[in-house]
């Protein structure tokens, strides 16, 4: 390699070097920055108050370390990733107060209580699936986070409560009756439109270089005539077809009209269900189509959308009333934000 070459070579070397120790420093600077920013927002450290509980950076922190990566991933620039990342601490605020609040809903019953039983087993199973079971793993953990056992286990009993105060709230949506959903259904009649569909099977017989048609229809009446005997199609596709779903019966799955041929959808959308077509002569072979199930263009029917329908009015008045519930606890609750 020539002096001159052996230059280009090493500027280009230094360049993609400078490149990417360039990327490695922004995304150092992109994983640093939920600390920096947390930081000097909140200089006294203390991100919010809700009742009697202050919510700290540390809190804050810890919730959103995890979530970091995937923004990271998500972001095309710093300035999107640092939006990204406001709008994921005001979210996990947010959560933070509202856990205080669902708590305080809880214990505003006198008899509902967490059994200690309870609180004893999760703890012992995070010490086994987070700590590989070594106690002395999990003592160093609540050291590092400068908290006692006694702090801990009020989190997880806490983190119990959580969960089972919004699961019973989403539990009071899910009963959704018939005439809702024959207005919503009624309202929203285009969302179900399908089109002409068939599910196919088919038997291919590839034209050899001497065939002729008459070649072709009589090598394609052989498997006609055994499926007339009542042979099963998908075995005799098996047994007969060269096509490259040979191993699975010919079977094509679900085929909507404008994605097949002309030449063929001509033939396979005038049979119904349970009904096979006569061979189709083309230039690559003979073509014998079995029609499993089909779907005539249309509004599909109700009964057949009605569970999808279900679904998604119980998910929407699960939010709905889970939103209306902590709006209310907001409103009668002290909450200071700094």
């Amino acid at each position: 390699m020539s002096f001159r070459g052996s230059r280009v070579l090493t500027v280009s070397l230094l360049a993609i070097a400078s490149s990417c120790l360039g990327l490695i420093s922004a995304r150092a600077q992109l994983a640093q920055a939920p600390a920096d920013n947390l930081n000097l927002r909140y200089a006294n450290g203390i991100v919010a108050i809700a009742e009697d509980h202050i919510v700290t950076v540390d809190d804050v922190r810890r919730e959103i370390g995890p979530l970091v990566p995937e923004i990271q991933k998500q972001s095309r620039n710093e300035q999107e990733f640092n939006e990204k990342l406001e709008a994921l601490q005001e979210d996990v605020v947010q959560n933070l107060i509202d856990r205080v609040l669902i708590v305080k809903d809880f214990y505003s019953d006198e008899k509902r209580r967490v059994p200690a039983s309870y609180v004893d087993n999760a703890i012992a199973e995070t010490i086994i699936t987070q700590f590989d079971g070594d106690r002395s793993k999990f003592l160093a953990y609540l050291r590092s986070r400068g908290i006692s056992q006694k702090d801990y286990r009020k989190e997880q009993e806490e983190d119990m409560i959580y969960g089972y105060m919004r699961q019973q709230k989403a539990k009071s949506a899910s009963t959704i009756s018939p005439v809702k959903i024959e207005a919503f259904y009624a309202e929203n009649k285009d969302r179900y439109q399908q089109e002409d569909s068939v599910h196919l099977r088919l038997i291919q017989v590839t034209r050899a270089a001497d065939d002729t048609d008459e070649t072709l229809r009589g090598k394609a009446a052989t498997i006609v005539t055994e499926l007339a005997t009542g042979a099963d199609f998908g075995e005799v596709a098996r047994k007969y077809s060269q096509d490259s779903r040979k191993g699975k019966g010919g079977d094509w799955g679900w085929q909507r009209r404008p994605d097949l041929r002309k030449e063929f959808s001509d033939v396979i959308f005038t049979l119904e269900k349970g009904q096979r077509s006569d061979p189709l002569i083309m230039p690559e072979g003979a073509f014998i189509f079995y029609v499993e199930d089909r779907k005539h263009a249309g509004i599909l029917p109700l009964d057949e959308v009605r569970p999808d329908i279900e679904r998604q009015l119980v998910q929407q008045g699960s939010r709905q009333a889970t939103e209306r519930w902590l709006e209310k606890l907001r409103r009668n609750a002290y909450v200071k934000h700094f």
